[in-house]
C-alpha cells in the first residue's frame, strides 16, 4: 500500500532517436590537440609499389588535410602514418590507418580515400581460412565475384558498398550497416551458400521497408529459406540388409574352362580345326552386320505409308434401297 507509483518517461519513438544526425568533429571541438603521437604501418606488395609511387603525392595531400603525415619506404615496402602536435580529431589516425590497408589491397586511391569521411568505414574480411581445399575456394571465390563482375555488381548497389575481392581477402569501403551484409554474404559463400539468396533476401528487405503496413512486422515469411542437399554421411540412414536364407550345403562349384571345352567337344579339336571353327564363326558375324547394313540403308529409299483422305462433303457409300423406297412413295402420291 505504501508503494509509490512512478511513471516512466519516453523520449519519444526510437526511429526519430536514431535520426539525428552526427555532428562533425572540428578543430575548434579540440583546441589543446593530441598529447601523444601514434602511428600505424602496413606491408604492400611488390606490384602495387609503382601505383602507389605515382600517386603518393595525392595521398599525403589528402592526409594533410587532417594534419597527419604519411612516409612510403620502397625498400621495405612498407607505408606508415603518423599523428603530428595540430591534429586534433583522436579518431582521424584510424582512418588512416584503414586508407593505406585498401590501398595495399590493390583498392584505387579515389575510392580509399573516402575512408576519412564520418560515415564511411572499411573492411577486410579474410575469406581463405574458411575453405581448406584450394580448388573449392577457387570456384566459391568466382562465384562471389559472378560471370562478368554481374555478383559483385549487385552486391555492390543493394549494400552501398564498394567491394573488391583480391587474392585471399575481400575488401569492402561502405556505411556500417552494408559492411555488415558483405561480411555475412561473403562469409556464407565461402560456405557453400550461394550468394543469390542473400541477394534475393536484400532485395525483398527494400521493397518491405516501403512499405508502412509491414515496417514494425516480423519479415521472415516473405524471406527465402536456403536448405542444404549435401546431407554428410554421418547423418545419413544406414541401409538395412537384407538377411539370407541360412543353408548348410556349400554353394555348386562353377564349370572351368576345360570343362565347357568338354561339354561342347571343342577340347578334342585340332589347332586347324579350331582356326577353321573360328574362322566359321567371324564369317557368319560379318554376313549378319552386312545384312543390318543393307537394311538400313534400305529402309531410305522405302516410300511411307500414304493415308487416304476422307472428304467431308461427298459421300462414297450410296444407299440404293433407301432411294427405291423414296422414288416409290412418290409414284403413289401422283396417282392418287
Amino acid at each position: 500500500m505504501g508503494r509509490s507509483k512512478r511513471k516512466l518517461r519516453t523520449i519519444g519513438p526510437v526511429s526519430n532517436a536514431w535520426a539525428i544526425k552526427i555532428p562533425q568533429f572540428k578543430k575548434e571541438d579540440n583546441p589543446h590537440r593530441l598529447l601523444e603521437e601514434s602511428s600505424f604501418a602496413t606491408l604492400f606488395p611488390k606490384y602495387r609499389e609503382q601505383y602507389l609511387k605515382e600517386h603518393w603525392p595525392l595521398i599525403q595531400k589528402v592526409l594533410e588535410e587532417h594534419a597527419i603525415t604519411a612516409e612510403l619506404d620502397l625498400v621495405e615496402g612498407s607505408m606508415t602514418v603518423k599523428t603530428t602536435r595540430k591534429t586534433w580529431d583522436p579518431y582521424i589516425i584510424v582512418k588512416a590507418r584503414d586508407m593505406i590497408k585498401l590501398l595495399s589491397r590493390s583498392v584505387p586511391f579515389e575510392q580509399a580515400a573516402r575512408v576519412l569521411q564520418d560515415n564511411i568505414a572499411a573492411d577486410i574480411i579474410k575469406i581463405s581460412s574458411l575453405v581448406r581445399n584450394k580448388e573449392k575456394f577457387v570456384k566459391r571465390r568466382q562465384r562471389l565475384i559472378g560471370p562478368n563482375g554481374c555478383t559483385l555488381k549487385s552486391i555492390e548497389l543493394l549494400t552501398n558498398c564498394y567491394v573488391l575481392v583480391q587474392g585471399q581477402t575481400v575488401a569492402a569501403l561502405g556505411p556500417h550497416k552494408g559492411l555488415q551484409q558483405v561480411r555475412r554474404i561473403a562469409e556464407d559463400t565461402m560456405k557453400n551458400i550461394h550468394p543469390i539468396y542473400n541477394i534475393k533476401a536484400l532485395m525483398i528487405k527494400r521493397e518491405l521497408a516501403k512499405d508502412p503496413k509491414l515496417k514494425n512486422e516480423n519479415w521472415e515469411r516473405f524471406l527465402p529459406k536456403f536448405n542444404s542437399k549435401n546431407i554428410s554421411k554421418r547423418k545419413q540412414p544406414l541401409k538395412k540388409k537384407e538377411k539370407k536364407l541360412y543353408t548348410p550345403f556349400p554353394p555348386p562349384q562353377q564349370e572351368s574352362k576345360l570343362d565347357k571345352q568338354m561339354a561342347t567337344g571343342e577340347y578334342f579339336l585340332n589347332e586347324e580345326q579350331k582356326r577353321a571353327k573360328k574362322k566359321k564363326e567371324q564369317d557368319a558375324k560379318h554376313e549378319e552386320a552386312t545384312k543390318r547394313r543393307q537394311e538400313c540403308r534400305a529402309q531410305a529409299f522405302i516410300p511411307p505409308e500414304e493415308k487416304p483422305v476422307e472428304s467431308s462433303t461427298t459421300k462414297t457409300d450410296i444407299d440404293i434401297e433407301e432411294i427405291k423406297k423414296k422414288v416409290e412413295k412418290g409414284l403413289k402420291k401422283r396417282k392418287t
